[in-house]
């Protein structure tokens, strides 16, 4: 909506005030999908719409340390400001915060007026604008996972209900304090289509699927999604983490994406009774495409240094370039229904993922694969894991990030802009990593030399 629509920001002003709501919280998504946002108070909501939140463009630079990254425009260009206008489309009220209404905010260089070079959002946008002159409009169905630590009494964070071997199970077996039945509740009143969840594999991972929508939906849905989580967490003196893998002794958290495409009318293009695997040309090339540009896509769907410890044999998670027929073993996924619920599983993605960036670039990677038209290879049967026969992925993030950068097709699409500030961002925190003494290290290395 118009930043200068005063009749209509008094009408969500009155609708507001009416349901009890006197603060206004305004959040964006930065560079890794964490929630940026300021609260503003109901009577000062006109000046927010109108002038805008002034913000430092260094957000997105800033590291989860608070340190700020010397990335083009930011440091160089002597901290500039970004500009926030709330989308008063997106609210809704706050389950667990009386009096607090959320939505998310608009992103643009005060200076030009256009979109931040950096903004996921907007990224996301610019990708699905390409899809639409061809035609496609991208469907996209998130699955999310996380692991709910609790304060362990000996210092850090401990695994919440680690009973081994309730994987997809609900009830006081698998979560004896109810978080999942609080927390599903909490989600749907936040309006984010939630659909259902349950006890995932591991002692206190836990996964909540939401509905299927167009792309921009289904990414705000997960990113308001994964902040709620985590602020529910906190209300509870817990810690829910999307981090990859953060436990050595258990698996990983995904971030699986069904991808289908709709035509103008609405049709799936992805099914075709008579077509290859009851599929499409265009299903088929969009999976060619999401294969040949795989290792670029590790980058943005695996984009920490920990993602890649959650790849390996008898993981289920992917680490080789292949697909199959309703195979969970395989990095993408066909499920079997067809009709309307044609689609491809995208299994690459882990949890930590920014879920605009995540989106983004696999609907980028598709486009890419039906513009080309290539056919994928056979499709994987049986158990899988076979470097025979499949191409590995990157197994570092640093081996990902040289591909997205020489992958020119899928950088070209998503704009060199946004792809030199995530490349340096991302390379600064390998640098980061490769500098810091780990616990490993010190237990490895000092009793012994």
């Amino acid at each position: 909506m118009s930043a200068h629509d005063s009749e209509e920001v008094r009408r969500h002003m009155d609708r507001l005030a009416a349901d009890g709501i006197d603060v206004v919280r305004v959040t964006y998504p930065d560079l890794i999908g964490t929630d940026r946002a300021r609260d503003v108070l109901l009577e000062e909501l006109p000046r927010a719409c109108e002038h805008g939140l002034a913000f430092c463009r260094a957000v997105y630079h800033t590291s989860p340390q608070g340190d700020v990254v010397p990335v083009s425009g930011g440091l160089d260009a002597g901290l500039p400001d970004i500009c926030v206008r709330p989308d008063l489309d997106t609210l809704v009220p706050l389950p667990w915060e009386p009096g607090v209404a959320a939505c998310l905010g608009e992103v643009v260089d005060p200076a030009t007026g256009a979109p931040a070079p950096e903004s996921p959002r907007d990224l996301l946008r610019s990708v699905l604008a390409r899809c639409a002159e061809h035609g496609l409009r991208p469907v996209v169905g998130p699955e999310l996972e996380y692991f709910l630590c609790e304060p362990d009494p000996s210092g850090g964070w401990r695994r919440y209900a680690p009973d081994p071997g309730v994987v997809y199970t609900a009830g006081l077996r698998a979560d004896p304090d109810n978080h999942l039945l609080r927390t599903l509740r909490h989600v749907r009143d936040l309006k984010v289509g939630a659909l259902s969840g349950n006890h995932e594999f591991d002692g206190g991972q836990i996964e909540i699927n939401l509905v299927h929508s167009d792309a921009v939906s289904a990414a705000d849905r997960s990113f308001r999604f994964k902040a709620a989580i985590k602020e529910l967490a906190r209300q509870e003196g817990r810690l829910a983490t999307f981090m990859a893998k953060p436990f050595n002794d258990a698996g990983g958290s995904g971030f699986h994406l069904h991808l289908s495409c709709d035509d103008e009318e609405g049709r799936n293009t992805f099914d075709d009774p008579s077509g290859a695997y009851g599929l499409s040309a265009t299903a088929r090339h969009a999976v060619a495409g999401v294969l040949a540009h795989a290792p670029a896509l590790a980058a943005l769907l695996n984009p920490t240094v920990n993602s890649y410890k959650r790849f390996g044999p008898d993981t289920l998670a992917p680490w080789l370039i292949d697909w199959g027929l309703d195979n969970r073993s395989a990095m993408v996924r066909i499920p079997p229904e067809r009709g309307t619920g044609a689609r491809l599983e995208l299994r690459l993605g882990d949890a930590s993922a920014n879920p605009y960036l995540a989106i983004a670039a696999t609907t980028a990677a598709a486009l890419l694969g039906v513009l080309a038209g290539e056919e994928p290879p056979a499709p994987l049967e049986g158990y899988g894991y076979d470097t025979a026969r499949s191409a590995v992925l990157p197994q570092t993030l640093p081996a990902a990030l040289d591909a997205l950068e020489a992958d020119t097709a899928l950088t070209d699409l998503l704009g060199k802009g946004f792809t030199t500030s995530f490349l340096s961002y991302k390379r600064d925190e390998v640098e980061r990593f490769h500098r810091h003494v780990t616990d490993w290290e010190f237990t490895e290395y000092a009793y012994h030399l």
